[in-house]
């Protein structure tokens, strides 16, 4: 029995092992958002004809993007949040378990595949763009439930009902502390709870945004449309959720008490996502 108000979330982020090989939950969590990719996207290519994709190119593309998103979240989290990190030890750029992944790096690694799949295949930019869109979002939430079941990335404190006490938000490595937990148990903790900001964003991001673009896309629309819906959207929810999320403890708040990066880097989504549709309801693009 526990006289905590809350839960206590402390897993294993390995969730087995191969011999030498530990097989972390995170990166099970990027091979489902790959599967479900290819899974979903083949199914689209089956039953959308007017998409002009076939299941072949549906896996074929799905090669490039693990790449883009890979290299381009790696850099994106150097650049953007460890910058630091990197002009001390360079080395830091490689060793992917320390600070993990960025989602705006990754895009901009996405972006690098779609433009190189479509001078590949003949297609324009759009049209790539337009079809991958909504096979993104599950992907996302995902990515959050695996930051969820590894203690990374939590809320800020609170007090809600819901509110959650991670174990690595109090101490390195606390998901394996019997002394952290033992303390939990008596209640002493209860003032360290947080928002659950990772199940927040994979709501959002993830199962939200996803159904917003599977009803959008139903039926063929302007070229870029269905992008520009992904970026407005994805900028709302990721800008909402960093009023619950904890800054990066090294990067803090960029101004006042309340803008941190991701909001800088959302703010733009939301804005080009705006301009993209208005221009492709408005003018024909290729």
């Amino acid at each position: 029995m526990s006289n905590s108000s809350y839960p206590f979330i402390a897993f294993d982020p390995v969730a087995f092992s191969l011999g030498p090989l530990d097989v972390h939950w995170y990166g099970i969590t990027y091979l489902l958002a790959f599967l479900f990719f290819w899974s979903y996207g083949s199914w689209l290519a089956n039953n959308r004809a007017w998409w002009g994709w076939s299941s072949q190119e549906v896996g074929d593309f799905l090669f490039y993007a693990m790449l883009g998103v890979v290299v381009g979240g790696r850099l994106g989290y150097v650049f953007f949040y460890g910058f630091q990190n990197l002009l001390e030890d360079p080395m830091f750029l490689f060793r992917i378990t320390q600070g993990g992944m960025s989602f705006h790096g990754g895009l901009v690694g996405s972006l690098v595949a779609i433009w190189w799949f479509g001078r590949r295949t003949g297609r324009t930019f759009w049209q790539v763009a337009d079809f991958v869109a909504p096979l993104v979002p599950v992907g996302l939430g995902l990515g959050r439930i695996g930051n969820f079941i590894g203690g990374e990335l939590w809320g800020r404190y609170s007090d809600a009902p819901w509110a959650m006490i991670f174990a690595n938000s109090i101490q390195a490595g606390g998901w394996q502390s019997e002394e952290l937990e033992a303390t939990w148990r008596t209640g002493a903790l209860d003032h360290l709870a947080r928002h659950p900001s990772q199940l927040y964003q994979a709501l959002g991001e993830g199962l939200v945004l996803f159904i917003v673009l599977a009803i959008f896309s139903r039926k063929p629309r302007p070229a870029a449309a269905v992008s520009g819906l992904f970026l407005i959207g994805y900028g709302v929810f990721r800008f909402v959720a960093e009023f619950f999320r904890e800054p990066d403890e090294h990067l803090g708040f960029i101004a006042g008490e309340w803008l941190t990066m991701g909001m800088v880097l959302s703010l733009p989504m939301v804005l080009a996502g705006l301009f993209i549709m208005v221009f492709a309801y408005r003018h024909k693009l290729p």
